[in-house]
């Protein structure tokens, strides 16, 4: 964690509570944009924003900077979310394992790397087709641009768990993107 987190950190627990700002002002888009993809209103996303660094100060004496505060900060946020959109949305079952095992690491590369608009079109239209936890990891790895480790850490999970629910999450895109390519 930079030093200077750890510091402003010190000095809320003491009392200057004012010194919070810098957190919102560092992260407070960053949180929104995670967010916003998980539930996908951006009224929701404002309020579970605001949840989010409710909850990171009145726990903030907890943090243990074991992880950075970033980390920290994107657990909180990522969990207020799939909690919110647990109470909402049920989840779309796309698997049929005649389909599932048929489909090369290869075919998935060739459809994603495919910078069309119309499939960058596709890829949007079904990456909202996804259940939240996986618009989540979707956001954090190719938007937010963390690490496998980050990602870990910020879900609290394997590395090896993170790929493997990545490469699912691939395989799934492009499943819904060729359904779709048919309609």
């Amino acid at each position: 964690m930079k030093n200077d987190e750890q510091d402003i950190i010190k000095r809320i627990l003491s009392g200057k509570t004012d010194d919070f700002a810098y957190f919102l002002d560092t992260y407070g888009q960053q949180v929104f944009n995670l967010i916003v993809r998980i539930v996908r209103c951006e009224f929701d996303a404002e309020e579970l924003t605001q949840d989010t660094f409710m909850k990171c100060f009145e726990n903030l004496s907890s943090f243990n900077a074991k992880s950075s505060f970033s980390t920290w900060l994107y657990r909180i946020a990522y969990n207020t979310a799939i909690s919110f959109t647990r109470k909402k949305e049920p989840e779309i079952n796309i698997y049929d394992e005649n389909i599932w095992n048929t489909i090369s690491d290869t075919e998935i590369d060739d459809t994603m790397n495919d910078e069309s608009e119309e499939n960058i079109n596709r890829l949007q239209k079904t990456l909202s087709m996804l259940p939240p936890d996986e618009r989540g990891l979707i956001a954090l790895f190719y938007e937010q641009e963390k690490t496998i480790q980050e990602i870990g850490q910020i879900l609290n999970a394997k590395e090896s768990s993170i790929k493997v629910k990545l490469h699912r999450i691939r395989k799934k895109l492009y499943i819904l993107m060729k359904k779709e390519e048919e309609l």
